[in-house]
């Protein structure tokens, strides 16, 4: 802090001293200010009069600039006086000044003025390229002052955010304490298709951040209140005994889904934040332990409550819905007859990455994938190739024959009998190996 702005505190401890609020106006913007015009010039906001000014500081003079109760030059420094806000009824947001009109005309000199600081409430919000700063510095920054920035347009909290996402920066402290102050005029005034079109603009490799962002934003709260609940839900991340909450496990799925073959999925990657929704519904806690039985079902159910919400087109709906309804499937170590009944499921290979992202965020153990995904290529085979109708006892008890290779030669040949459709039942297959018997070893 420089001892211009520390002799400007000294003033304000004096009056705070005689039982008046006091304090400098938005410190950040006058530091940048003087460091860009050079003028010692420093603006401060009080409660008292210009007497009880003009009696704690006796150089004080009247002024007649716009609002000003009084000038006090100090330390080479000009110091104005403005009255702060003493309205209990007044606005919240009012209630702290944050710019004053000498530093509007300040910024108007150096060609800096924020549409925002002379617009009129409800006038049109400017084009995008005016409301933030460049992203060469590799900080996402409202232009101007935040807070006055979203007044004009809440819906560039959302894009900051977005922007974020996308272009993988940090968004500037002060941007982002204004976009936290209006997450719930966001919510008020901003139509919920609007905030989802930003939304579908996020790449499927970044919703994971932006939805992290929107949690933190408190704006995940109002948009989708039971997945922002998930972050008081707790579930056992692996069998080494620790903990998380589904939110971040959900949140850690997002980020895993688009790295394999998925990368601009940006539907499955959606699903993920629904896939575990269900959890808080379902959620059981007994002999120490969480349990979640049926979560996909339940999930499914109100993953298409929250869409409609959303308001997506209904297509998109039933192909979430369907994700998230089927997404253990892949969990378990699943038979032939199982595997098939997967492989029949549509969007089976999203519904796979789904499972593999889920054991990336855990740290889980690949075996039953691995086995599943062995078995998946057998399906493409058809079943009636995989087992003969008889097996080698089967085939001894109806041929007589003894252990040999002979039996092993009328399974294969049943079993090819089979492939072809000239053998459909057992009645059938005991036929065959009788006549095959008859002709190739009487």
């Amino acid at each position: 802090m420089t001892q211009p702005f520390k002799d400007a505190i000294s003033i304000c401890k004096t009056i705070l001293r005689n039982g008046y609020d006091a304090y400098v106006v938005n410190m950040r913007l006058q530091s940048e200010l003087m460091a860009e015009d050079k003028r010692m010039e420093i603006d401060l906001a009080c409660e008292c009069d210009f007497d009880e000014i003009a009696r704690l500081f006796p150089n004080a003079t009247r002024s007649d600039e716009e609002g000003v109760l009084a000038m006090l030059e100090e330390g080479g420094v000009a110091h104005r006086f403005y009255l702060t806000d003493t309205e209990e009824s007044s606005y919240p947001d009012r209630t702290l000044m944050r710019i004053t009109p000498h530093m509007v005309a300040r910024l108007q000199a150096l060609g800096k003025a924020h549409s925002s600081l002379t617009l009129p409430y409800g006038a049109a919000a400017p084009h995008d390229s005016d409301d933030f700063e460049s992203f060469d510095k590799g900080i996402i920054r409202l232009r101007g002052l935040p807070d006055e920035t979203l007044r004009r347009n809440y819906l560039l909290a959302v894009r900051a955010i977005r922007y974020a996402a996308n272009l993988d920066m940090e968004i500037d402290p002060v941007t982002w304490i204004a976009i936290v102050r209006s997450a719930g005029r966001v919510l008020d005034y901003v139509p919920v298709s609007d905030i989802v079109a930003e939304w579908q603009m996020v790449e499927a490799e970044t919703m994971w951040k932006f939805v992290r962002l929107l949690f933190d934003a408190q704006l995940l709260h109002g948009l989708l209140p039971e997945v922002a609940a998930l972050a008081r839900v707790r579930q056992s991340r692996n069998d080494s005994g620790d903990t998380e909450t589904v939110l971040d496990h959900t949140i850690e799925c997002m980020r895993h889904y688009p790295e394999e073959g998925f990368h601009h999925d940006w539907y499955g990657t959606l699903a993920m934040l629904f896939h575990d929704v269900g959890k808080l519904f379902t959620a059981d806690f007994h002999d120490g332990q969480w349990t979640f039985y049926q979560h996909h079902r339940v999930g499914a159910k109100v993953t298409r409550r929250l869409l409609h919400r959303l308001h997506l087109p209904a297509q998109e709906v039933d192909l979430i819905c369907h994700l998230v309804r089927h997404h253990m499937r892949f969990h378990f170590m699943l038979t032939d007859k199982g595997i098939r009944r997967f492989a029949a499921l549509d969007e089976y290979p999203r519904l796979m990455e789904m499972a593999r992202a889920d054991i990336k965020a855990r740290d889980g153990s690949y075996t039953y994938f691995n086995h599943n995904q062995k078995y998946l290529e057998r399906a493409a085979t058809p079943e009636q190739m995989l087992e003969p109708l008889l097996n080698g006892n089967e085939i001894m008890q109806h041929t007589g024959l003894h252990p040999g290779p002979q039996v092993g030669l009328i399974r294969d040949a049943l079993l090819n009998a089979q492939v072809t459709g000239a053998v459909a039942d057992v009645n059938d297959a005991v036929a065959f190996i009788k006549e095959y018997k008859r002709q190739y070893f009487s």
